[in-house]
């Protein structure tokens, strides 16, 4: 059987932190973002920007990035609402959502830009 790795991570050291699977893979580039949002534009689901200070990442409560983006199919509008976002707040973490109408629910969510606390 194969050693499994210990992934350090404690309250005391917010970039330590964990959130999501995504988490612990190397930040996502501009090509693996894109595929993201396709595929959440392909299943039909409403994406969102939210963001959050990476002290409170842990958090239920993300602020929403203006309002979700309802039937918005154009993946370069989606990705520019990301880079505004990060843009106006760089040291937050920002977190791309797909709403499943259908399912009531988050279809996805991902970290694309990690923020660097202060």
């Amino acid at each position: 059987m194969a050693d499994m790795q210990d992934y350090k991570s404690s309250l005391s050291d917010v970039t330590s932190r964990k959130f999501e699977t995504f988490s612990y893979l190397p930040e996502m580039d501009d090509e693996r973002k894109r595929k993201q949002v396709e595929y959440i534009v392909s299943k039909g689901w409403n994406p969102a920007i939210e963001h959050t200070e990476p002290e409170n990442a842990t958090s239920s409560y993300w602020y929403m990035w203006k309002l979700p983006m309802f039937g918005e199919t154009d993946v370069d509008v989606i990705l520019g609402e990301a880079e505004a976002c990060h843009k106006a707040h760089p040291n937050n973490h920002v977190r791309l959502v797909g709403y499943d109408n259908y399912a009531q629910s988050k279809g996805a969510e991902m970290v694309i830009y990690r923020g660097k606390p202060v």
